[in-house]
């Protein structure tokens, strides 16, 4: 009976090792779960802040029409902003279209 007692005591030994080892790699899983889904909650939460708002003076935008074309304008310092690709959308009209663009822009 006492041959039975190291290997118990071995046994106990490397079952609790396993066990720490097992609860270390799902709590560190969790933390990482967490931060992620806290970062996401983060980004959102800036999003909503900034979602169309004027990067300048922080007013609300409105989306006006311009040859075609939905840009922002803001309601308070009037700036006019292009989202990606809008500008291109504008230069690759035609020159006769294109030409009294920038004019009105200027003038929206």
């Amino acid at each position: 009976m006492e041959t039975e007692r190291p290997k118990e005591d071995e046994w106990f030994a490397r079952n609790e090792k396993e066990m720490l080892e097992t609860a270390s790699v799902a709590r560190a899983k969790r933390e990482h779960e967490r931060a992620e889904h806290e970062a996401l909650e983060e980004r959102e939460r800036a999003k909503q802040l900034h979602f169309m708002k004027c990067p300048k003076c922080g007013h609300d935008l409105a989306q006006c029409d311009l040859e075609g074309v939905s840009v922002d304008q803001c309601s308070f310092c009037e700036g006019v902003f292009l989202d990606a690709g809008e500008l291109d959308s504008l230069f690759l009209k035609h020159d006769s279209e294109r030409k009294g663009v920038l004019r009105k822009l200027l003038r929206f």
